[in-house]
């Protein structure tokens, strides 16, 4: 993104305080609460998802506690035990849902069985949501109260895995606030990495009870950037002027256009409803054959899928846009991918 790149520039002139002094990181944790509508929240920059989301889980779940989250959430399939790690042990607990979104029934039940646990089983410890989901989809305010309502009954804080936040927002059309604690949620990421930013994640603290335990872990974790200021200078670019909402709605036009030309193609089918960034479609190994060949790059899901096989069988992409995605970049995928399943046919 250029405005990040031009203040990581404007950041190297002169001399700055470290560790977070700087007073560009004091401009930036004063517009994260006017943003979000709190004022006490506690905010801290780290350089990716895996930490903050980690360390965040570790200050709000014991080692012989468990993490609620989706199946399909990023801590559990993406993290290699980041998770585990940072919390001392802790268990992570997969949910079911359609479409990424954890089923309040699914979370309501193991709840139930979980207070009635002994000594030898892991206690409940967190609810880890993610919005946007990893399938693309979106919770709104009143599901995520919903769910969150359900934790609190059992006394578990709300962890919120934000890393297409920003796209969520978009998504539905409300405030940071009603979409985050106004519904319940306790802490979150806020992600910038997938929406322009360079090395750079916030996590919000709502509680700035937990703040301490969080500086003190996030030192401890290797996670305390020395030459801090060229994050925060690049967070300050892109909270200004709405530029993170701009760039997030970029990536949601682009994923909507190609969810609706996809949709045009013979042997295609999108998966989950396209409602952030990411379109999810199934169509024949043919056709991956034939786009990897144009050049075209893009993750299977399952991640573990091979191309090699029958040329009929059906493999699901996940293709995700970002604020850079052109249309033009997303007709030609569109254009390719149609033309070779019709000369397949």
């Amino acid at each position: 993104m250029p405005e990040a790149l031009r203040a990581i520039v404007s950041a190297n002139e002169g001399y700055s305080a470290a560790y977070g002094e700087e007073a560009a990181m004091a401009r930036v944790a004063n517009r994260i609460r006017e943003i979000f509508e709190a004022p006490n929240a506690a905010v801290y920059l780290v350089a990716t998802g895996t930490a903050a989301n980690a360390l965040l889980l570790a200050g709000l779940c014991s080692p012989w506690g468990t993490v609620y989250c989706h199946a399909d959430a990023h801590i559990q399939r993406n993290e290699c035990g980041a998770p585990e790690f940072y919390t001392g042990g802790a268990k992570l607990t997969p949910l079911t849902g359609a479409d990424g979104k954890i089923d309040p029934a699914a979370l309501r039940d193991v709840l139930a069985v979980a207070g009635r646990r002994d000594i030898h089983s892991v206690q409940p410890g967190v609810l880890s949501l993610t919005n946007a989901t990893e399938c693309g989809t979106v919770y709104t305010p009143e599901e995520i109260r919903a769910l969150s309502g359900i934790a609190r009954a059992m006394g578990l804080p709300v962890h919120l895995d934000g890393a297409r936040f920003a796209n969520a927002l978009v998504s539905v059309g409300c405030t940071a606030a009603q979409l985050t604690w106004k519904a319940g949620v306790d802490a979150m990421s806020l992600g910038g990495t997938k929406n322009g930013l360079i090395g750079v994640e916030t996590v919000i603290l709502f509680d700035p009870v937990r703040a301490r335990e969080f500086e003190l872990r996030r030192k401890r974790g290797g996670h305390l950037i020395a030459r801090h200021r060229y994050m925060s200078a690049q967070v300050e670019a892109y909270l200004t002027d709405g530029l993170w909402l701009e760039l997030a709605g970029r990536a949601n036009r682009s994923a909507a256009l190609l969810s609706r030309l996809l949709q045009k193609i013979p042997l295609v089918t999108i998966r989950y409803p396209t409602e952030a960034n990411a379109v999810f479609g199934d169509w024949p190994r043919i056709g991956h054959l034939g786009l990897q060949s144009a050049g075209v790059r893009y993750a299977f899901w399952p991640q573990d899928c091979s191309i090699d096989g029958d040329d009929s069988e059906m493999l699901q992409a996940r293709l995700v846009c970002n604020w850079a995605t052109e249309p033009t970049d997303v007709q030609q995928l569109a254009e390719i991918l149609d033309g070779v399943l019709s000369n397949s046919a």
